[in-house]
């Protein structure tokens, strides 16, 4: 079901040209430990100027916005929900074009699902989300990547970008947490 759901909005988001990367629970299924997740989370190369060319890509794919005027809620939020009528399933398309994001499109891995490459975050950019994002459900998450990459992820690239988000408002925590974390890895 969500295989088949992940070929198709790969195929559709590259055959409209829209950069993309799948992050969140699917793919922590790729990257690190495995666990139940109802949605798909996407971000997307494109900023809130790009949201007609999605909804367009939206509809291409037969997924449904699951809010009133979808125009109106991505430039309050930046996010677009939908759901596949089919499956029932949630996507969550996150509008960004930050210098992170371009660079985490950029390093994409394609990963065979559902008969299609998709596009998804690296594990370091999966845990630079999920370290953002820092609910306890991330944090376990990341906990997972780095067992199961041994602690083979590239460290100065996390710490690079770490550090940078660490300059934001009540982001200072991020940095010491990162080691924090590799440190445990290390422990294993």
């Amino acid at each position: 079901m969500f295989e088949q759901l992940m070929a198709r909005l790969g195929k559709t988001l590259d055959a409209a040209k829209i950069p993309y990367i799948v992050i969140g629970g699917q793919a922590v299924l790729q990257h690190g430990e495995p666990r139940f997740t109802r949605d798909i989370d996407i971000s997307l190369g494109v900023d809130s100027d790009g949201v007609n060319t999605v909804l367009g890509a939206v509809a291409a794919c037969g997924l449904k916005p699951l809010v009133e005027s979808p125009k109106t809620f991505v430039e309050r939020t930046y996010i677009l929900p939908v759901h596949d009528p089919e499956t029932e399933i949630r996507v969550d398309f996150a509008f960004t074009f930050s210098p992170f994001e371009r660079e985490a499109i950029s390093r994409a891995v394609r990963l065979h699902i559902g008969g299609y490459d998709v596009a998804y975050a690296t594990a370091e950019d999966l845990i630079i989300h999920k370290l953002f994002a820092g609910r306890p459900r991330d944090i376990e998450d990341i906990r997972g990547v780095l067992a199961r990459k041994q602690g083979k992820v590239d460290r100065d690239y996390l710490r690079r970008w770490i550090r940078q988000f660490s300059q934001l408002e009540g982001k200072g925590h991020l940095l010491p947490q990162l080691e924090e974390l590799l440190a445990e890895c290390q422990e294993r």
